[in-house]
């Protein structure tokens, strides 16, 4: 998850330095286009990974539950078997 966190990082990095060349200087037609292509897939590259980080939470957050009632579950068994 760290390294995809990174990489999303890295990610919105880029797309603000394609924003800033897009607005700071006079650029050809050609230029343009290929800085708003790369802008395009920038974004779609953004856009994959902040899903799937949210789903890696989704993740974690339905192992902590399990986690967490197994451990409820144990207790309560321990408790039972020591009284």
């Amino acid at each position: 998850m760290d390294g995809l966190e990174k990489k999303l990082s890295r990610c919105w990095r880029d797309l603000e330095a394609v924003n800033s060349r897009l607005c700071g200087a006079e650029l050809s037609s050609e230029a343009r286009s290929s800085l708003e292509k790369e802008k395009s897939s920038l974004m779609n590259k953004a856009s994959d990974y902040e899903k799937e980080l949210a789903l890696l939470r989704q993740e974690n957050r339905k192992n902590m539950l399990l986690s967490v009632a197994i451990f409820l579950l144990l207790t309560l068994i321990y408790a039972y078997w020591t009284l």
